[in-house]
């Protein structure tokens, strides 16, 4: 049984992820958002999931929930997201909502590293996994949702870089592409189920170790291209 801290569990891959986790008998640590997410997620699992609330782009409300916990955390999974602004063509570029979306989907991944790096380092089995997407990478050369594409990249070569510093003391990290899910974000014309992408995730939880860190990986574990 593990302890798992997932970001952005309000909906999508997140709560479906706290569900599936749950149901296979780990204990969750979900953060959202707002107290109204925060409420419907007791009410849904109960004494069964923990819920820390606070956005993950601010730095210090991160520290100060990182505080608040006490004990080992065994796996982190970085999966609070966003797509982008509508506009995000290299020609027609939204900058504010380019650097938000770097924000989110980039600098909070290694914020929450950092932040929670004490409690992971305390479990005998530890883990990092960042979901990330086959739209960022380098050989992928479509041009369209390029901030959600250059996030993606980004985050993909900071856990790559995480990966290499964490190595000397033996927390694997790893990358992991959810697949196109039928989430709001992916779309209902999307190719998979939410459940069959955090069917996999979650055995990659369950059996991330160090022969994966540094690697890029489907929902069912085979290698990504970066």
């Amino acid at each position: 049984m593990a302890r798992v801290l997932i970001t952005g569990a309000a909906r999508g891959i997140g709560q479906a992820l706290a569900a599936e986790l749950i149901k296979r008998g780990h204990n969750i640590i979900a953060t959202v958002r707002n107290d109204a997410d925060a409420q419907a997620l007791k009410s849904t699992f109960g004494a069964k999931i923990d819920v820390l609330v606070f956005d993950v782009t601010d730095h210090e409300a991160i520290k100060k929930a990182a505080s608040s916990v006490e004990g080992a955390i065994d796996v982190l999974v970085n999966n609070a997201g966003v797509i982008g602004p509508e506009k995000q063509s290299t020609l027609d570029m939204d900058f504010a909502g380019f650097a938000k979306t770097l924000e989110i989907n980039t600098l909070a991944p290694l914020m929450m590293c950092q932040a929670f790096l004490p409690h992971i380092k305390q479990s005998k089995r530890p883990g990092i996994i960042t979901i990330s997407s086959q739209m960022g990478k380098m050989a992928y050369q479509v041009s369209d949702r390029i901030a959600y594409r250059a996030s993606k990249s980004a985050v993909n070569k900071v856990m790559q870089g995480l990966a290499t510093d964490l190595r000397e003391i033996y927390i694997p990290v790893q990358l992991v592409h959810p697949g196109w899910v039928r989430t709001d974000m992916g779309g209902q014309g999307a190719d998979i189920s939410v459940d069959e992408s955090v069917s996999g995730i979650a055995d990659l939880v369950e059996n991330i170790d160090m022969s994966k860190t540094g690697t890029f990986v489907a929902y069912d574990g085979s290698t990504m291209e970066w």
